[in-house]
């Protein structure tokens, strides 16, 4: 099935053009409207508002929202239900999970993904995409002609060609799992030529092997931790990082750095970095990976192991090894982190108080600048472009 991108975007394009780089190097973070975490335990909000998609301008400091728009999102699955062009124009966003129609305290698998216009503003949903059960995260390469997405519900992976401005599905990887194996989040290699998948629900990571926009799941697993979560391929593709998120009882969770280079690609360490790291992001150059570690933030307050505040945790990349740089406390169920095109500005979501808080790297520091942006809704995904280099 082929859904073209509406020809009246031509218009903003060109009136995006005449601004020249004015609104460029821009942030997309998805917002879940529907639930809330009531004192440790996630739940339905009555009669929620709808879902929201925010833009913010990256190009100028401080940051700045240019506008947010309604969209289907889910805060289920990896902060990483996001991915931006390369060139800016679009944005993909997945939904994981809907109110049940049969009842209206619960959530229930959904299978839509949204393709936005980011060239007008503000901007708009132009076509809905069939996903597998329960999409989460979503990658596009950086030559901006494939697009994958991990199913959660039906352990596979969609597969999108892409062509300017048109998605297109282009079939379905099966992992070989049980259908409940939780594919979470599909990471692209810099070239384009490998990916791999988290399943949280039988803690492996799955690699795939890519040829033009031909996919093909390797039967090669990687078991690096309980439950891998959020993963990323740094610049220049010689190392993976990966999230374990753990089982959620209290214990220090991990982060484990695989070896691209190697034949087969491999774990070669596993670093611990405190209870449930949920989103996890390569700066652009590859120096640094930003974890966002819950801390115990999203757990009921009479609970021994929680904490008031979870924590942003910046490791500089030496080799294939990473070194702690810096670590500064977030808000509350924070989810996502993603890095300015500069490298040097972090922005991270936190989920109950609705708003992204702007962390900026100084020289050898790590500075919260205090700045927050409010959102409508929950902050669950926020990517930045991955763009050729």
């Amino acid at each position: 099935m082929n859904l073209p991108f509406k020809p009246s975007a031509v218009l903003g394009l060109a009136a995006l053009l005449t601004l020249g780089s004015a609104v460029a190097q821009i942030a997309v973070s998805v917002n879940d409207g529907k639930m809330m975490l009531d004192n440790g335990v996630p739940k339905v909000v009555a009669n929620p508002p709808p879902d929201t998609v925010a833009i913010i301008d990256m190009k100028s400091l401080p940051p700045r929202l240019i506008d947010e728009i309604e969209a289907p999102a889910s805060v289920a699955g990896p902060p990483l239900s996001v991915a931006v062009a390369p060139d800016e124009r679009f944005a993909l966003v997945t939904s994981a999970m809907r109110v049940s129609p049969a009842d209206p305290t619960k959530v229930v698998p959904d299978n839509r993904m949204s393709l936005i216009d980011l060239t007008t503003r503000p901007a708009r949903v132009v076509a809905t995409l069939p996903t597998g059960a329960s999409p989460a995260g979503v990658s596009i390469n950086r030559a901006g002609t494939l697009a994958l997405v991990a199913n959660r519900a039906d352990c596979t992976v969609s597969v999108y060609t892409i062509a300017g401005m048109t998605v297109t599905p282009a079939g379905t990887v099966s992992l070989g799992g049980a259908p409940d194996c939780g594919a979470s989040h599909v990471a692209l290699s810099p070239d384009g030529r490998t990916a791999l998948v988290t399943r949280d629900n039988d803690h492996k990571i799955s690699v795939l092997a890519i040829d033009g926009t031909k996919v093909e799941y390797t039967k090669r697993d990687m078991n690096p931790g309980l439950r891998p979560y959020g993963i990323d391929i740094c610049q220049p593709g010689s190392i993976a990082v990966v999230a374990n998120i753990g089982v959620g009882q209290g214990d220090a969770d991990t982060l484990s750095i695989i070896d691209m280079t190697a034949k087969p690609v491999r774990i070669i360490e596993t670093l611990t970095v405190g209870q449930t790291p949920e989103g996890i992001k390569c700066s652009p150059d590859g120096s640094y990976v930003a974890v966002v570690v819950m801390n115990g933030s999203n757990k009921a307050k009479e609970s021994p192991f929680y904490n008031p505040q979870g924590k942003l945790l910046l490791y500089t990349v030496a080799g294939k090894t990473l070194q702690k740089f810096g670590e500064l406390p977030i808000g509350n169920w924070s989810q996502g982190v993603a890095f300015a095109p500069d490298g040097l500005t972090v922005l991270v979501q936190n989920m109950v108080q609705k708003d992204i808080q702007v962390f900026r790297i100084d020289g050898m520091r790590l500075v919260d600048t205090g700045q927050r942006i409010p959102l409508k809704g929950g902050g669950a995904a926020i990517r930045t472009a991955d763009k050729p280099r």
